[in-house]
């Protein structure tokens, strides 16, 4: 999995052998401190879904560990596992790659325990699909054909096609009637419904994006 900075990708992961990796509500709920811990010193957060068996987020990879920090110090209670992040030099792919094994090795551990299983939790790989770059604060797509060895067809309408796919994930799974009847995506935040959130809502109405 290959995370440059200033680009744009889906990252996605499932339960091993397609089994639930959430099996208490308090588990979203630890899952998404895990992504606010680990991957957002490293990326912006655009869009994010957790489902009983997988989650998708969309991250934005830039160099935004000293903003981030400074417009999150009330949002987050100090620990030393955020501090630890926040001390690392400015963060590069290896850092951010590293921090999401972390994040899904420690999430492991804490399942397993409550669970009282062993072994995987989630599939080997971590998915990164590659969906735009970012040029300031306009989205470029480069002139590539293959992503991973992947074939693309990409323009304009991609990210935002993505962007209401993983939105859209609980009420195709038939577990929500709409989008921001579930509580665990990142709907309910960019429609307002929730105020407080990780996601960057500015740079997510600067791109055009909506649900």
């Amino acid at each position: 999995m290959v995370l440059d900075k200033g680009q744009i990708y889906h990252l996605y992961n499932q339960g091993n052998n397609q089994e639930r990796i959430f099996f208490q509500k308090a588990n979203f709920y630890y899952f998404l401190k895990k992504i606010e811990n680990h991957i957002c010193p490293f990326a912006d957060v655009l869009a994010w879904c957790l489902m009983p068996n997988y989650f998708h987020l969309i991250i934005a990879v830039q160099n935004l560990k000293t903003s981030y920090t400074e417009n999150t110090s009330q949002k987050i209670t100090a620990n030393e596992e955020v501090s630890a992040i926040r001390n690392l030099k400015p963060p590069n792919q290896h850092q951010l790659n590293n921090s999401i094994a972390t994040m899904l090795r420690s999430y492991t551990r804490a399942i397993n325990i409550q669970q009282d299983r062993t072994g995987s939790l989630f599939r080997e790989d971590t998915k990164a699909i590659w969906l735009g770059s970012i040029d300031g604060e306009k989205l470029k797509y480069q002139n590539r054909s293959k992503v991973g060895g992947v074939d693309l067809n990409l323009d304009e309408s991609h990210l935002q096609t993505c962007f209401q796919y993983i939105h859209n994930n609980p009420v195709k799974a038939r577990i929500a009637q709409q989008i921001t009847d579930w509580e665990f995506s990142s709907a309910l935040d960019i429609s307002g419904i929730r105020k407080e959130s990780f996601i960057n809502k500015g740079l997510i109405d600067e791109l055009g994006l909506r649900i």
